[in-house]
């Protein structure tokens, strides 16, 4: 049976090797913005330079230029979150000249990192400790520039990037906290590193979070997304299209007057959701409604559903349950007798 050490060894590696597949397959990811992927490559590549330092060191004894390049790392993390936020939210594809300039103090610390002191003294101390206030400092700016672009792009992309904010911020908290001896478990940083790939390789598999730039080539900006949500909100509360048991995106987009690719856009943006699941909400609120009306009292279930727009009894059924947690009779049964 494994002891303790040894399972947080396992978890910590497993936890390396993922980040590095996640890593590769970023840099070759073609579709979207491909200059943003290979910046969050490359705050992965830091993450785990840094955390590959703390799992050997928690293992082997390394030399002080071993410990050093692991420390580069962490400079290389915080001006590629920065590149990172503005490729995703100002949409940028091409890296400018001014950019390259941030990743000096990476690349000196590692070309020197032979020469740097590393034995535990204090200039060692300082020289650490300003490795974290350099990432402290571009978390910041990466903070302040979310908070500047966040009314001109869109809720899901906002969300991700200020998640990715946290994680990071998270980590250098947990390390300048052991540092400053508030936080003994050292290899603790690791493990919470593993949880963070892990986290970002679920959202990769469900094709969420990478593929955030799915519509930035669109000319739909942040308000004219949101005044096209209106007008389709409208037209479902106003005109019950839902009704149409063969209602298609096309359908939806003919009638507002715009592109299938914004209708799709503005519903995933604002609603969170897709377009098939958005007509489906309407149609159980209808049914809803039905159910536990006086004049559908006496009424089967499947006339309900085909006067909610579902085309068959089956699809109302799985969706309602879905969206309610409730079958169709069993929500008749628990509120029909509020209006009966």
């Amino acid at each position: 049976m494994m002891d303790t050490d040894t399972i947080i060894l396992v978890l910590s590696f497993i936890g390396l090797v993922q980040a590095l597949f996640l890593m590769l397959y970023l840099f070759s990811l073609k579709k979207g913005n491909s200059m943003a992927h290979k910046f969050l490559a490359l705050i992965i590549l830091g993450l785990t330079i840094r955390i590959g330092k703390s799992v050997l060191n928690e293992y082997v004894q390394l030399e002080a230029w071993q410990r050093n390049l692991g420390i580069s790392g962490i400079l290389l993390v915080g001006p590629m979150l920065l590149l990172y936020g503005k490729a995703l939210l100002k949409k940028r594809k091409q890296a400018v000249n001014r950019d390259y300039f941030h990743l000096i103090p990476f690349l000196l610390f590692a070309l020197c990192c032979s020469i740097i002191p590393n034995q535990f003294d204090l200039i060692s101390k300082i020289i650490y400790l300003l490795v974290f206030v350099h990432l402290a400092f571009y978390t910041g700016l990466s903070a302040y520039l979310l908070g500047k672009e966040k009314a001109q792009t869109t809720r899901q992309i906002t969300a991700w990037y200020r998640n990715l904010i946290v994680g990071v911020g998270l980590i250098c908290a947990f390390y300048i906290g052991n540092f400053l001896g508030l936080i003994p478990f050292y290899i603790g940083g690791a493990i919470f590193f593993s949880l963070l790939v892990y986290a970002f390789s679920f959202l990769l598999l469900k094709r969420h979070s990478f593929t955030l730039e799915k519509y930035q080539d669109s000319k739909l900006d942040a308000s004219t997304s949101k005044s096209l949500m209106q007008k389709i909100k409208l037209l479902f509360e106003n005109e019950e299209v839902y009704l149409d048991p063969k209602l298609t995106l096309e359908k939806v987009s003919n009638l507002v007057g715009t592109s299938s690719r914004n209708i799709s856009r503005a519903i995933n943006e604002h609603d969170g959701t897709n377009f098939s699941d958005f007509v489906n909400s309407f149609r159980i609120e209808k049914a809803k409604t039905l159910l536990i009306s006086k004049e559908y009292a006496h009424e089967k279930i499947v006339t309900i559903a085909y006067d909610s727009g579902f085309g068959n009894v089956t699809s109302f059924n799985l969706s309602f349950k879905t969206m309610t947690k409730h079958t169709p009779s069993s929500f008749r049964k628990e509120f029909g007798s509020i209006t009966t």
